[in-house]
């Protein structure tokens, strides 16, 4: 072997690495769109089944069967922010008419009761928050409201886009997976038309399999809520189990949320007798709640609809978290579903994919 070929295999290498690097690179700067783009085949699997009821049952056309879906998805979204729109509208007025030093004087009165109570039992919890200066952060309030500004901004521009992308998705479904059957030949054809039969299988199931799992544990937190006499019992609840999507951190926030609106309902009683007590029953409802999900619907939504390991699954989760964010968190596992049966159709011989996709 010659200077030269050991010169050129090492540019080439050298070459492959740059091009790699700066693939992800540009994958990275464009993760946006590459999230509208998954949500938007998500929204677009999800209304595949409706479309084709409105088409074959009731003899829509194309286009009309495609409104309609949107038109619905858009009324679930709608619906679902309706139910929000009083308690931003009612906090909204609070922050505006925000004032600072009653806020700290109401903050400090609720601590008082709490070291009252640790006090009691050897704890001075009323000294180590002052050590935190945590009063000195509340001032950070309109911060908070200019980034929250910021964030309706962002969020409309990727709604926008979702829908735009969505509808075209579903319009031109047939012709885009028909675009799909010209990247390959004729032999390899009926391998990725089974491979697009499967995803559309487990994929289907797993949102089922999702939706079911919101409604359980919307009714689960709501009987618990309501047993407790929790005002927007109903709001909470739905809030709580759609933060259940997000993988892992999703309950944790959930529980967060849960606990300081528990406390905040029951404002101006006694720490005690009233706010302590009513928290805990209310944190012990949602901890059972979260036990019977994880315990029950979790093995069956990911184990039989996906068909993965749960170590796979978690791996998958936390490499989406990182390049995408909550959102890359939510669609790892059907993205990632969806990979595995295109590497099976096409390398079922590796030894890896073999190992990889044992279980579909």
């Amino acid at each position: 072997m010659n200077s030269n070929t050991i010169t050129n295999g090492i540019v080439k290498a050298v070459a492959i690495i740059a091009g790699v690097l700066l693939l992800l690179y540009f994958l990275y700067e464009i993760k946006a769109v590459i999230t509208y783009i998954a949500i938007s085949i998500v929204l677009a699997l999800i209304g595949s089944p409706i479309i084709h009821f409105l088409k074959r049952r009731l003899k829509f056309p194309n286009a009309l069967a495609v409104v309609t879906t949107m038109l619905l998805f858009l009324g679930i979204l709608t619906g679902v922010i309706s139910m929000f729109i009083p308690l931003i509208i009612k906090q909204g007025e609070n922050l505006s008419l925000l004032n600072i030093e009653q806020l700290q004087t109401n903050i400090e009165q609720i601590l008082n009761q709490v070291n009252d109570y640790f006090f009691l039992h050897h704890i001075d919890i009323l000294k180590e928050l002052k050590k935190a200066d945590l009063f000195k952060n509340l001032k950070a309030i309109p911060d908070l409201l200019n980034a929250i500004i910021g964030t309706i901004g962002n969020f409309s521009v990727g709604l926008f886009s979702v829908i735009f992308i969505t509808f075209f998705l579903m319009k031109d479904f047939q012709i885009m997976e028909n675009s799909f059957y010209v990247l390959v030949n004729n032999k390899s054809e009926p391998k990725l038309r089974t491979a697009l039969a499967s995803i559309n299988n487990l994929l289907s199931r797993y949102f089922i399999g999702l939706v079911l799992q919101i409604l359980i544990l919307f009714a689960m937190y709501l009987i618990v809520l309501a047993i407790f006499g929790i005002e927007n019992a109903i709001v909470i609840a739905f809030l709580c189990a759609l933060l259940n999507l997000i993988p892992y951190i999703g309950p944790l926030f959930g529980g967060i949320l849960l606990l300081f609106l528990t406390m905040s309902n029951n404002l101006g009683q006694d720490f005690q007798t009233e706010i302590l007590p009513t928290t805990i029953y209310v944190m012990i409802g949602y901890l059972i709640a979260q036990l019977i999900d994880n315990n029950v619907s979790v093995p069956i939504i990911f184990s039989k609809s996906v068909k993965s390991h749960p170590l796979e699954i978690f791996l998958v989760i936390i490499i989406g978290g990182i390049l995408f964010g909550i959102v890359g968190m939510i669609v790892a596992v059907p993205m990632y579903t969806a990979i595995k049966v295109i590497l099976k159709a096409f390398l079922a011989n590796n030894k890896f994919v073999k190992l990889m996709t044992k279980d579909l």
